[in-house]
């Protein structure tokens, strides 16, 4: 057994030296590991095993060399014999080649020489080469660099175009290039900067100057308005005119906006300029429409509101034509029509401030010269034309508080006494300012009196002013004469039928105004009635319009007049009857006097002598109206004397008062008779007093019988006395006190009377009460 194991453990050992002495020394490892991992005492065997191989080796290799001593003696001897020639030969050649360097140094320095000879001319031609290539890229970027520091930028974008497309991707491999193909794309953005930033510039500056282009272009318009007023056949073309001076540039340079256009377009950006462009005009176009607040207390506010305006539209109208699309048409028209209605809403609310014409006047002056202006450069202007209507409107306003003034400050200084004149010069100047004829008047001798007062004249005369002041308005207006006719008509109408008529219908009002003043201007507004017709004569001579024309406005004044007229008449009768009242209320009646004075009552003769003083005074009116006063004097006074007897807190009332109240009632009548006021037939106005006559007769005869017999016959005695008057005044008449009793003296002599008065008193009482049922 042991035996059997040696015998495998030798055969191992064998394959192990075998596979070291044949295999490589790197895979050698995993071989000797095995030997290891054997048995115990394996590696002892081994390394037996291993010197044995060794020592057969060895005995091999000494073999071998035994073998060949003698020839490798005999090559070393050989090799002695060589030695010598071989050093010999080596020190002619170490000679040789010592000489040959030393010739060949010369030539190699040379040749090294040349070397780099041809290298530094092979590297010129290259760099010449590509200098010729880079050469044109730096000289045009140099002019790059030149033209924007000289802020040539739309030909700098020219530059940088060329040099992207044509110049650099000749050389685009060296880094330069690269660095400039970088530095382009931010030199654009710059230059869209710069040029947006002078964009800015020149809006801000085109808002400031504004003002003075509107105001060039409109003096313009203001001297073509002067020559066309002076030269009427003057052929200048208004337009050409203002496009000569406005178009010149003279005021404002409008480069950087053709450099930011043609920039923008040049990027490819136009679009988004255009778009900022508009929007930012837009923005101005609001702050140019908004107004001052104060803008409507001088002339100064409205025209630089209008020189802004025309200013902002001029330059746009510029931009429309020296440029191509980047505004149009329909921008400018929205722009235009924006600001119209802006324009309008301003001017109506401003406009309705002034209170002064001459500054309404200016206004419209303004308003023509800038529609003027602004439709020469195509803009419609109509709707501005509209609201000169609405501002004529309001001049008229102003005209008409003006003139209320005037005409105020006339009656307040008018002595309301008829013109005296003293020779023909002053008649002459009273007749040159008021169309005044009467043969009679021209008659007589001077000095002499003219039936109006100062006031007539004057009134006239600020008529035709202000007829003149409403022209004003009417003139560069472009309407017909037909319309101006019918302007000035119309105005003056509203002169006359309002500011006019009020100033009379207050003049008349007045506490101061008396009747003589009331008979001046009952006067005066006749002679202005007219004079009515003067006026439209005045107006006519002035359009050239006949009143003929149709649609001619009449003008409708002479009811002013004829208002002014009955206004006065009115206040005559008022005011007579309250100077009626006024003497009446100084009346003192005994009312339980015996028997009467045997004359009237003094306040009473007081009253018929006011009124015959005053209506002396009415022989300069018309017929109608004094006749119509003296009536209705008459019946105040009658009725006022009615009222007197009737008075509820008379209590009592005797036949004597009864007789002295017929005095003056009688004195009332004598007045009535005497024809105080021609004109009247008859006894028409001694029957302002029948009712009282009748009454008093009734009462002075105690004619019962017959009244009472007669009543409600139209050929009745007594037809004007009415029951209750008559029973009202008998209770007065009657008194239970037997102390003072009226009727003493009838029941003495008959007591039969005092049964007939309680009849009498019954049956009235009787008729009374019929009358109140039929009712």
């Amino acid at each position: 057994m042991a035996e059997s194991e040696s015998l495998e453990t030798i055969t191992e050992h064998e394959r192990i030296l075998q596979e070291i002495e044949s295999t490589d020394t790197a895979c050698v490892g995993p071989t000797l590991r095995s030997v290891y991992d054997d048995q115990p005492n394996a590696h002892k065997r081994f390394m037996e095993k291993l010197d044995a191989r060794i020592r057969n080796h060895d005995r091999e290799i000494e073999k071998m060399c035994n073998f060949h001593h003698q020839g490798f003696v005999d090559a070393i001897t050989e090799l002695l014999k060589v030695r010598a020639d071989a050093e010999k030969l080596m020190g002619q050649v170490s000679d040789t080649n010592r000489r040959l360097q030393d010739a060949g140094r010369e030539v190699t320095a040379q040749t090294e020489e040349v070397i780099r000879c041809r290298i530094q001319q092979r590297n010129m031609a290259t760099t010449v080469e590509k200098l010729q290539l880079c050469i044109p890229v730096l000289e045009m970027y140099s002019k790059l660099k030149e033209q924007l520091e000289s802020k040539r930028y739309y030909s700098a974008l020219k530059t940088m175009e060329q040099l992207e497309n044509i110049y650099i991707p000749r050389v685009s491999q060296y880094r330069f290039c690269q660095i400039m193909a970088e530095t382009l794309p931010k030199l654009r953005e710059e230059i869209k900067e710069i040029s947006m930033s002078d964009l800015k510039d020149f809006l801000e500056s085109i808002r400031k100057h504004s003002d003075k282009i509107g105001e060039t272009a409109m003096r313009q318009v203001m001297k073509h308005h002067c020559l066309m007023h002076c030269h009427r056949k003057c052929s200048c073309n208004l337009v050409g005119f203002l496009f000569k001076v406005l178009t010149a540039q003279d005021l404002v340079d409008f480069s950087p906006v053709y450099r930011c256009l043609h920039i923008y377009t040049v990027l490819g950006d136009r679009e988004t300029f255009e778009n900022y462009y508009r929007k930012q005009r837009k923005k101005q176009a609001r702050l140019v429409l908004q107004p001052q607040s104060n803008m409507h207390e001088t002339v100064e506010g409205y025209r630089k509101y209008f020189n802004q305006i025309v200013g902002f539209f001029v330059v746009e109208d510029h931009i429309l034509h020296a440029t191509q699309g980047l505004v149009t048409r329909a921008f400018t028209d929205e722009l235009w029509n924006m600001a119209l209605s802006k324009i309008i809403a301003v001017l109506r609310t401003h406009s309705s401030y002034c209170n002064d014409p001459d500054l309404v006047l200016e206004l419209k002056n303004l308003i023509v010269i800038f529609a003027d202006t602004l439709q020469g450069y195509g803009f419609p202007v109509n709707r501005l034309f509209d609201l000169l209507f609405e501002v004529r409107d309001q001049y008229n306003e102003t005209l008409l508080k003006k003139w209320a003034l005037v005409f105020r400050d006339i009656f307040e200084q008018d002595n309301y006494s008829p013109i005296p004149v003293e020779n023909e010069e002053e008649y002459k100047a009273v007749v040159s300012r008021f169309p005044f004829h009467d043969a009679e008047i021209e008659k007589q001798q001077f000095p002499k009196k003219l039936p109006m007062s100062q006031s007539v004249p004057q009134i006239y005369s600020q008529v035709k002013e202000f007829i003149y002041a409403s022209l004003k308005f009417s003139e560069s207006l472009h309407r017909s004469s037909t319309e101006i006719d019918d302007m000035l008509r119309k105005s003056t109408n509203l002169l006359l039928t309002r500011t006019l008529s009020s100033c009379l219908q207050n003049l008349i009002k007045k506490p101061h105004i008396g009747l003589t003043e009331l008979v001046q201007i009952i006067i005066n507004t006749t002679h202005l009635e007219h004079a009515c017709k003067y006026l439209e004569d005045f107006i006519t001579n002035i359009t050239n319009v006949s009143p003929e024309t149709v649609h001619t406005t009449r003008l409708y004044g002479l009811s002013t007049f004829k208002d002014a007229r009955h206004a006065a008449e009115g206040e005559i009768y008022t005011k007579l009857n309250q100077k009626i009242d006024e003497f009446i209320q100084l009346a003192d009646y005994e009312w339980g006097m015996a028997e009467s004075d045997g004359r009237a009552s003094g306040y009473l003769m007081d009253l018929i002598n006011f009124l015959r003083s005053t209506f002396q005074v009415f022989t300069h009116l018309p017929g109608k109206v004094a006749q119509t006063a003296c009536m209705s004097s008459c019946k105040h006074l009658a009725t006022s004397l009615m009222q007197m007897l009737l008075d509820t807190e008379l209590k009592q009332i005797s036949m004597g008062a009864i007789q002295q109240f017929n005095l003056d009632v009688m004195q009332c009548e004598l007045f009535a008779s005497s024809e105080p006021v021609p004109g009247f037939q008859g006894d028409t106005l001694q029957l302002a007093f029948i009712d009282l006559r009748q009454l008093l007769d009734l009462f002075m005869v105690w004619d019962w019988s017959t009244y009472l017999a007669d009543y409600g016959q139209p050929t009745s005695k007594y037809l004007r006395v009415n029951p209750s008057t008559a029973l009202a005044l008998l209770e007065k008449m009657k008194d239970t006190s037997k102390k003072n009793n009226i009727f003493s003296q009838f029941r003495k002599n008959d007591r039969d009377k005092q049964k007939l008065i309680e009849t009498v008193v019954k049956q009235l009482r009787s008729l009374v009460n019929g009358m109140s049922q039929h009712s």
